[in-house]
């Protein structure tokens, strides 16, 4: 499984669009598992989470609230009580979803209440979705963890709730990052995803290299 220095060093190369490891390399078991999360843009997010070995495919959609079938137009301008999350189907024996859950904090700002990045109001909120109580132990130890660790100069506002429904968003924003690369990449860089990011996450980061040279890796 991913170390968390390992999952550190992937946010130090992040401006990460164009630094990954390749998923195609990986051979998988055949055995699949799913993991709701929310963390701002889902554009971003699926395009973060398709870098990471051990996930097999990625659905952007909405989680959260109680109306049915909601329609991006509804989640952004009405109070539907949905916010935009990710679905990732990954191979267990791959990857676990302990590290799932590491790998999404280091690619969010998870101190931000308002929304992520330039994006605000309640639909880009951050969230993890458990389906399980499996899920929901391992989300909230590792939200504890973090806390206490010192890293982040500000508390943690990422909700924990367990899934209810995921309800997938229309077609044109599945894959939005590779349909429409030239307008994501813009829209990425001038929103200030990855450099805030790297600021969230600089001391983790520094930490990390300093024990990569170390051991020459």
């Amino acid at each position: 499984m991913a170390s968390l220095a390992a999952i550190a060093t992937f946010v130090m190369t992040a401006e990460a669009d164009d630094e990954a490891t390749d998923p195609a390399k990986i051979e998988y078991s055949g055995d699949r598992a799913e993991a709701v999360f929310a963390g701002g843009c889902f554009w971003c997010i699926e395009a973060d989470f398709d870098k990471l070995a051990g996930v097999i495919e990625t659905t952007s959609g909405y989680a959260g609230g109680a109306i049915e079938n909601p329609t991006y137009k509804q989640v952004t301008y009405e109070q539907t009580g949905h916010i935009e999350a990710l679905k990732v189907v990954y191979d267990p024996q791959a990857v676990n979803y302990s590290d799932l859950v590491e790998y999404f904090w280091r690619h969010i700002d998870p101190t931000d209440g308002g929304g992520q990045f330039c994006d605000r109001g309640h639909s880009y909120l951050t969230g993890i979705f458990p389906a399980d109580e499996e899920q929901a132990a391992i989300a909230q130890a590792s939200l504890e963890k973090l806390e206490t660790s010192g890293v982040l100069d500000n508390p943690v506002k990422t909700i924990i709730k367990p899934l209810t429904v995921f309800w997938p968003a229309e077609e044109y924003h599945q894959d939005y990052y590779k349909k429409n690369p030239i307008h994501y990449s813009r829209y990425r860089r001038g929103c200030g995803r990855d450099a805030r990011v790297r600021d969230v996450w600089a001391g983790e980061a520094v930490a990390a290299e300093a024990s990569a040279n170390a051991y020459g890796s």
